[in-house]
Protein backbone atom coordinates (compact mmCIF):
# COMPACT_ATOMS: atom_id res chain seq x y z
CA UNK A 1 0.00 0.00 0.00
CA UNK A 2 1.11 3.76 -0.75
CA UNK A 3 -0.32 6.76 -1.03
CA UNK A 4 -0.48 10.57 0.67
CA UNK A 5 0.82 11.30 4.19
CA UNK A 6 -0.28 14.21 5.10
CA UNK A 7 2.07 16.45 7.59
CA UNK A 8 2.70 19.68 8.88
CA UNK A 9 6.13 20.81 10.35
CA UNK A 10 6.50 22.17 14.11
CA UNK A 11 7.19 25.42 14.75
CA UNK A 12 8.83 27.28 17.32
CA UNK A 13 6.04 27.19 20.30
CA UNK A 14 5.39 23.24 19.90
CA UNK A 15 6.65 23.44 23.56
CA UNK A 16 3.68 25.23 24.66
CA UNK A 17 1.70 22.69 23.65
CA UNK A 18 -1.62 21.33 25.56
CA UNK A 19 -1.37 18.95 28.30
CA UNK A 20 -3.70 16.94 29.96
CA UNK A 21 -1.69 13.81 31.67
CA UNK A 22 1.91 14.39 31.64
CA UNK A 23 3.86 16.61 33.88
CA UNK A 24 5.52 19.55 31.37
CA UNK A 25 9.18 18.55 30.80
CA UNK A 26 11.64 21.02 28.22
CA UNK A 27 11.12 20.88 24.63
CA UNK A 28 14.05 21.09 22.21
CA UNK A 29 12.30 22.47 19.22
CA UNK A 30 15.28 22.00 17.24
CA UNK A 31 15.30 18.55 17.93
CA UNK A 32 11.91 18.19 17.32
CA UNK A 33 12.28 19.45 13.90
CA UNK A 34 15.02 16.93 12.77
CA UNK A 35 13.11 14.28 14.87
CA UNK A 36 9.95 15.40 12.29
CA UNK A 37 12.13 15.38 9.70
CA UNK A 38 13.12 11.87 10.18
CA UNK A 39 9.57 10.45 10.55
CA UNK A 40 8.35 11.92 7.25
CA UNK A 41 11.29 10.54 5.81
CA UNK A 42 10.63 7.26 7.46
CA UNK A 43 7.11 7.50 5.55
CA UNK A 44 8.51 8.60 2.25
CA UNK A 45 10.54 5.83 2.39
CA UNK A 46 7.88 2.93 2.90
CA UNK A 47 6.27 4.67 -0.37
CA UNK A 48 3.75 7.67 0.97
CA UNK A 49 4.41 10.81 -0.39
CA UNK A 50 4.78 13.85 2.05
CA UNK A 51 1.97 16.71 1.45
CA UNK A 52 2.55 19.32 3.98
CA UNK A 53 -0.28 21.42 5.25
CA UNK A 54 0.98 25.19 5.94
CA UNK A 55 2.72 25.86 8.66
CA UNK A 56 0.96 27.08 11.79
CA UNK A 57 3.98 28.91 13.73
CA UNK A 58 1.61 30.60 16.05
CA UNK A 59 -0.35 27.33 16.76
CA UNK A 60 1.74 25.03 18.99
CA UNK A 61 -0.55 21.47 18.81
CA UNK A 62 -0.37 22.04 15.05
CA UNK A 63 1.90 19.55 13.70
CA UNK A 64 -0.54 16.81 15.70
CA UNK A 65 -2.27 17.09 11.97
CA UNK A 66 -4.20 13.95 12.93
CA UNK A 67 -6.90 15.81 15.42
CA UNK A 68 -7.72 17.88 12.39
CA UNK A 69 -9.33 15.27 9.94
CA UNK A 70 -10.60 11.51 9.45
CA UNK A 71 -10.23 10.04 6.31
CA UNK A 72 -12.09 7.28 5.07
CA UNK A 73 -12.18 6.62 1.32
CA UNK A 74 -12.41 9.45 -0.68
CA UNK A 75 -14.54 11.34 2.11
CA UNK A 76 -12.77 13.99 4.41
CA UNK A 77 -14.60 14.36 7.71
CA UNK A 78 -13.18 17.48 9.04
CA UNK A 79 -13.03 17.72 12.90
CA UNK A 80 -14.19 19.82 15.58
CA UNK A 81 -11.48 19.80 18.14
CA UNK A 82 -12.28 19.66 21.52
CA UNK A 83 -10.03 22.32 22.45
CA UNK A 84 -11.13 25.85 21.73
CA UNK A 85 -7.23 26.85 21.01
CA UNK A 86 -6.56 24.21 18.70
CA UNK A 87 -10.01 24.95 16.35
CA UNK A 88 -8.09 27.39 13.96
CA UNK A 89 -5.35 24.02 12.74
CA UNK A 90 -8.36 22.83 10.62
CA UNK A 91 -8.69 25.24 7.97
CA UNK A 92 -5.44 24.87 6.12
CA UNK A 93 -5.80 21.23 6.14
CA UNK A 94 -9.04 21.46 4.98
CA UNK A 95 -7.53 23.33 1.90
CA UNK A 96 -4.99 20.21 1.57
CA UNK A 97 -7.56 17.87 1.01
CA UNK A 98 -9.74 19.88 -0.72
CA UNK A 99 -6.81 20.04 -3.22
CA UNK A 100 -6.46 16.59 -3.19
CA UNK A 101 -9.89 15.63 -4.51
CA UNK A 102 -11.75 14.63 -1.25
CA UNK A 103 -14.88 15.70 -0.22
CA UNK A 104 -15.22 17.25 2.57
CA UNK A 105 -17.67 17.56 5.30
CA UNK A 106 -17.66 18.81 9.16
CA UNK A 107 -18.27 18.24 12.42
CA UNK A 108 -20.60 21.36 12.92
CA UNK A 109 -22.69 22.92 16.02
CA UNK A 110 -22.00 21.09 19.64
CA UNK A 111 -19.81 18.66 18.38
CA UNK A 112 -16.37 18.54 19.41
CA UNK A 113 -14.31 15.40 17.74
CA UNK A 114 -10.49 15.16 17.99
CA UNK A 115 -8.93 12.58 14.72
CA UNK A 116 -6.59 10.88 17.51
CA UNK A 117 -9.81 9.44 19.35
CA UNK A 118 -10.77 7.73 15.94
CA UNK A 119 -9.23 4.23 15.40
CA UNK A 120 -10.18 2.44 12.00
CA UNK A 121 -10.19 -1.32 11.87
CA UNK A 122 -11.72 -2.85 8.93
CA UNK A 123 -15.64 -1.96 8.74
CA UNK A 124 -15.20 -0.92 12.13
CA UNK A 125 -14.54 2.49 13.65
CA UNK A 126 -14.01 2.94 17.27
CA UNK A 127 -14.57 6.24 18.70
CA UNK A 128 -13.42 7.32 22.38
CA UNK A 129 -15.51 9.41 24.10
CA UNK A 130 -12.80 11.80 25.94
CA UNK A 131 -12.45 15.53 27.25
CA UNK A 132 -11.74 16.19 23.56
CA UNK A 133 -14.87 13.99 21.63
CA UNK A 134 -17.93 14.05 22.67
CA UNK A 135 -21.57 12.10 21.95
CA UNK A 136 -22.33 14.60 19.24
CA UNK A 137 -19.42 14.33 17.81
CA UNK A 138 -19.72 10.44 17.41
CA UNK A 139 -23.44 11.10 16.38
CA UNK A 140 -22.61 13.45 13.71
CA UNK A 141 -19.31 11.06 12.18
CA UNK A 142 -21.95 7.79 12.66
CA UNK A 143 -24.23 9.57 9.96
CA UNK A 144 -21.35 10.34 7.64
CA UNK A 145 -19.84 6.92 7.51
CA UNK A 146 -23.35 5.20 7.13
CA UNK A 147 -21.70 2.18 5.49
CA UNK A 148 -19.10 1.75 8.66
CA UNK A 149 -20.11 -0.16 12.26
CA UNK A 150 -18.99 3.57 15.12
CA UNK A 151 -18.22 2.22 18.15
CA UNK A 152 -18.07 4.31 20.95
CA UNK A 153 -15.64 3.82 23.94
CA UNK A 154 -15.06 5.06 27.27
CA UNK A 155 -11.29 5.84 28.35
CA UNK A 156 -9.82 6.51 31.25
CA UNK A 157 -6.80 9.03 31.90
CA UNK A 158 -5.04 8.82 28.46
CA UNK A 159 -5.90 11.86 26.32
CA UNK A 160 -6.97 9.90 23.52
CA UNK A 161 -8.51 6.83 22.08
CA UNK A 162 -4.92 6.16 19.99
CA UNK A 163 -3.09 6.94 23.19
CA UNK A 164 -4.31 3.76 24.28
CA UNK A 165 -4.34 1.33 20.90
CA UNK A 166 -4.56 1.37 17.75
CA UNK A 167 -4.39 -2.02 15.52
CA UNK A 168 -1.92 -4.14 13.77
CA UNK A 169 -2.07 -4.78 9.97
CA UNK A 170 -4.14 -8.19 10.59
CA UNK A 171 -7.03 -6.25 12.51
CA UNK A 172 -5.46 -7.30 15.82
CA UNK A 173 -6.05 -4.45 18.75
CA UNK A 174 -3.07 -3.19 21.01
CA UNK A 175 -3.77 -1.14 23.80
CA UNK A 176 -3.34 -0.80 27.37
CA UNK A 177 -6.15 -2.72 29.44
CA UNK A 178 -6.06 -0.39 32.17
CA UNK A 179 -7.18 2.74 30.25
CA UNK A 180 -9.77 1.59 27.56
CA UNK A 181 -12.16 -1.67 28.50
CA UNK A 182 -11.97 -3.29 24.89
CA UNK A 183 -11.82 -7.03 24.84
CA UNK A 184 -8.88 -9.12 22.98
CA UNK A 185 -6.08 -6.64 23.69
CA UNK A 186 -2.59 -7.74 22.79
CA UNK A 187 -0.87 -6.31 25.60
CA UNK A 188 2.55 -3.92 24.56
CA UNK A 189 5.64 -4.47 26.79
CA UNK A 190 5.91 -0.58 26.97
CA UNK A 191 3.15 2.59 27.14
CA UNK A 192 4.34 3.49 23.83
CA UNK A 193 4.21 0.16 22.03
CA UNK A 194 0.33 0.54 21.93
CA UNK A 195 0.91 2.94 19.05
CA UNK A 196 1.59 1.46 15.83
CA UNK A 197 1.02 2.93 12.36
CA UNK A 198 0.10 0.34 9.68
CA UNK A 199 2.24 1.12 6.16
CA UNK A 200 1.11 -1.22 4.28
CA UNK A 201 1.58 -5.03 3.90
CA UNK A 202 3.44 -6.47 7.20
CA UNK A 203 5.07 -3.30 7.98
CA UNK A 204 4.62 -0.89 10.84
CA UNK A 205 5.86 2.28 11.94
CA UNK A 206 6.49 2.08 15.69
CA UNK A 207 8.29 4.77 18.18
CA UNK A 208 12.10 3.88 19.66
CA UNK A 209 10.87 4.51 22.76
CA UNK A 210 9.29 0.80 22.94
CA UNK A 211 11.70 -1.59 21.67
CA UNK A 212 10.59 -4.67 23.23
CA UNK A 213 7.24 -4.31 22.27
CA UNK A 214 8.76 -3.50 18.54
CA UNK A 215 10.78 -6.93 19.44
CA UNK A 216 7.33 -9.14 19.84
CA UNK A 217 5.91 -8.01 16.95
CA UNK A 218 9.05 -9.17 14.96
CA UNK A 219 8.47 -12.43 16.33
CA UNK A 220 5.06 -12.16 14.78
CA UNK A 221 6.21 -11.51 11.30
CA UNK A 222 6.04 -7.84 11.24
CA UNK A 223 8.36 -5.52 9.71
CA UNK A 224 8.93 -2.99 12.25
CA UNK A 225 10.47 0.94 11.11
CA UNK A 226 11.26 2.96 14.35
CA UNK A 227 11.05 6.40 14.76
CA UNK A 228 12.83 8.50 17.50
CA UNK A 229 10.11 10.88 18.59
CA UNK A 230 11.20 12.20 22.24
CA UNK A 231 10.51 15.72 21.78
CA UNK A 232 6.90 14.94 20.91
CA UNK A 233 6.24 12.45 23.26
CA UNK A 234 6.66 15.30 25.86
CA UNK A 235 3.64 16.69 24.88
CA UNK A 236 1.66 13.54 24.87
CA UNK A 237 2.08 12.68 21.31
CA UNK A 238 2.76 9.56 19.60
CA UNK A 239 3.39 8.19 15.95
CA UNK A 240 0.15 7.81 15.13
CA UNK A 241 -0.67 11.69 15.79
CA UNK A 242 2.04 13.06 13.44
CA UNK A 243 0.03 12.48 10.64
CA UNK A 244 -3.26 11.09 8.10
CA UNK A 245 -2.09 8.70 5.63
CA UNK A 246 -4.47 8.77 2.67
CA UNK A 247 -4.38 5.69 0.40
Amino acid sequence: MSGIALVRKPGPRLADGLLSYVQREPVDPGLATRQHDAYVAALADAGWRPVYAEPADDLPDAPFVEDTVVISGRLAVLTRPGAEERRPEVASVASVVRGLGLKAVRITGSGTLDGGDVLQVGPTVYVGRSARTNDEAISQLAALLPERRVVPVDLDGVLHLKSAVTALPDGTLIGLAAHVNLSGLLEPAEEAGAHVVPLGGDRVLMAASAPRTAAALEKRGLKVITVDISEFEKLEGCVTCLSVLIP
